[in-house]
This record gives C-alpha cells, structure tokens and sequence, in this order.
C-alpha cells in the first residue's frame, strides 16, 4: 500500500557560528532540550565539535557546535577557527548568532565575508532580544544585518528565556533536504557519557573560578559506576597548566572542590 503521507521526512546537518560569548551553547541546549554543550563566560570553552541531534515527526537535525570564528592569536586558535571554517562546507544550514546591535563590528564583518564565499543557506540568529526595550529596537538591529550577507532568514531570540525557539527549528527544517533518520528517536548526541561529564565539570570549574584560572584546564574521567538508584558516582581528575593554579583549584581545605 503507498504512504500517503505527504509530508517528507527531512534530515541534515546544522552548525552554529559566532563571536565567542554570544550564546551559541545556550541556544543548542535549549533546541534539543537538553543541556549537553559546555557553557561559560570565558570565551572560547568549546573544544570539541559537539555533535548533537534533535528529532521530531519534521526530522532530524545534527547540529554541529563549531568554535568561534574569529582572528587566530595563537595555533590551538588557528586549529580551531580551521575546523569552524571546514565545517561550514559540510553542514546543510548554517546558523550565525549574533547580539542585538546596530553597529556591524569588524568581527562580524569579517564572519559575514567567510560566509559569502559558501552557497550554504544562512538564518541569522538574533539573540539576546530579551535585554532590548521595544520590537521596534529590534526592527532596526534587523536592518543592519540584512545588508551584510544575503540572509536565507533573520531570526529575534532570546535562547536564555527560550523565545522564539521553535521558529529557529521551523526555519532550520525549511532548508533541510529530504533524508533518512540518521540516528534513533532517543538518541541526543553521538559522544559518550564520559565525555559530557568532563565536559559538564570543566564548565563548572570554569565558572567557579572565575578570572583566577584561564581557560587552560582539561578534565579526564577516571571511572563512572551507577548505583541501583540510578545516581552515577564519577571520579574525576583536573588537569590544569601551571603547579600554581593546583591550589586555587583544591581550594582552601578542599572548599572549592
């Protein structure tokens, strides 16, 4: 018997692209629903590319969490504004968050020119909408983007009050081709639990803290057991820089930790 559903399934690949800050993490969560990607306020915390995936009866979207793309300073920068820009020739849709602003800096001049180069459509992500006074502010940060790039959409959202998330996901299955489900409908990200755990309590360091360490801290999992209550005691160990961030680290008598 033919399926007389006339509607297609869709499925593809997605990448969120900014400044570091802007959120990009934020918005992943709350588009899958889950918090998975590292958030921080310390830039550039996204180390690897966090695959994620969301389905609904729509499809299915496997977003691609890139690094920023900006000016490298140093080679670990250089790597990872490489595999941004790679990327962006791999994906179906790119996402391009930015902060409500009429002034068009040379950081995102300088994204908006990398992005002419691709025939990828680009929804650009206004976010941050929730600290703007009145809709018709809003009006205006639009028509300064709109000249910038040929934009596939231009989107107001507020990922940290969760506005206008749903249209991000409309959009996003505008643009997906027709395909098959890559992944089973449970499945929230391709990276095993270990590597959310480390990534989980390198964001908590990060923002505990503060300015005391820089970004230079990694997090190795040692070992993870369930208990039959469910709860998951994990073992971990931090790996810091310098012999001098272990204190700061430890804390007075262990407070930190």
């Amino acid at each position: 018997m033919a399926n007389t559903d006339t509607k297609e399934f869709k499925s593809g690949f997605v990448t969120l692209i900014g400044r570091p800050n802007v959120g990009k993490s934020t918005l992943m969560n709350h588009l899958i629903g889950q918090k998975i990607a590292i958030t921080s306020e310390k830039p550039q915390t996204t180390r690897n590319r966090i695959q994620t995936v969301y389905t609904d009866e729509r499809g299915q979207i496997i977003f691609l969490d890139t690094p920023g793309i900006h000016k490298a300073k140093n080679k670990l920068g250089e790597y990872m504004v490489n595999v941004a820009e790679n990327t962006l020739k791999e994906v179906d849709v790119i996402l391009w968050l930015v902060e409500p602003t009429t002034f068009i800096g040379a950081g995102e001049r300088h994204i908006a020119e990398r992005l002419s180069k691709i025939k990828t459509p680009v929804i650009l992500v206004i976010n941050k909408i929730d600290t703007v006074k009145s809709k018709e502010e809003i009006l205006t940060f639009i028509a300064a983007y709109k000249d910038i790039l040929n934009f596939a959409e231009i989107i107001p959202v507020s990922a940290l009050k969760e506005m206008n998330i749903e249209d991000v996901k409309s959009s996003i299955f505008k643009y997906l081709p027709a395909g098959p489900q890559f992944y089973d409908e449970d499945t929230v990200t391709d990276q095993p639990m270990r590597q959310i755990a480390a990534e989980l309590i390198r964001e908590k360091a990060l923002r505990m803290l503060d300015d005391e360490i820089p970004h230079g801290i990694a997090v190795v999992i040692d070992q993870m057991k369930e208990r039959p209550n469910g709860i998951i005691d994990v073992d971990a160990t931090i790996v810091c820089e310098r012999d001098s961030h272990k204190g700061i680290i430890i804390g007075k008598q262990g407070a930190m930790l």
